[in-house]
């Protein structure tokens, strides 16, 4: 146990008893404990394995490659349609948890052999995103903007595209568009 991760467990009252015992599961699978995203995160020789965190519903487990696992148990959740890569395993109660030790344990292990080899999620390419009509207008407009959008992070630049494109009206759009030039011209993410 990492002593700068303790603070997380006592101040999720809500979630403290199945955190605390997510957290005694997970170190038992040898993993290190670290503070990542305000998060307890847990690594295999430097890689990001599975880390803990607490919602308004329910607490889980995120697997970082939880799409390569083999579900077998059909516990896993996607969260969004946008999310890649990471898997939940969620709970609302320490029962639930006490039930599923064993197959967490299970894919704890797995994703460890599945990081151990190498293994990737195959990612969308950004190419692949919707552009919104509202920004490629701004692109075309504006060879800084176009430069500096393409030096972003992938992750970056569909943080943008999904922003942008999930707006319903053109208004919204273009309103969202102009919100954000400056972080792109100064080479930030969407939510740095």
């Amino acid at each position: 146990m990492n002593p700068k991760v303790d603070f997380y467990f006592s101040k999720n009252e809500k979630w403290e008893k199945e955190i605390t015992k997510l957290r005694t599961i997970i170190l038992s699978c040898g993993l290190t404990e670290e503070l990542k995203w305000g998060c307890p995160c847990y690594m295999h020789e430097g890689s990001n394995i599975v880390l803990i965190h607490v919602f308004k519903e329910y607490c889980a487990v995120l697997f970082f490659k939880g799409a390569l696992l083999n579900d077998a148990s059909g516990i896993l959740i996607q969260q969004t349609e946008n999310v890649q890569s990471a898997r939940q395993a969620r709970f609302t109660n320490s029962k639930e948890i006490v039930k599923l030790e064993k197959i967490l344990k299970a894919y704890i292990y797995e994703a460890i052999e599945i990081e151990k080899a190498g293994l990737k999620v195959k990612l969308k390419k950004v190419a692949e995103y919707n552009m919104p009509e509202e920004f490629q207008k701004k692109l075309a407009r504006s060879k800084a903007l176009k430069a500096a959008f393409e030096k972003l992070t992938p992750g970056r630049q569909r943080g943008y595209l999904l922003h942008f494109s999930s707006a319903k009206q053109a208004k919204t759009r273009e309103a969202r568009v102009e919100k954000y030039l400056q972080k792109i011209l100064d080479g930030k993410g969407l939510d740095d």
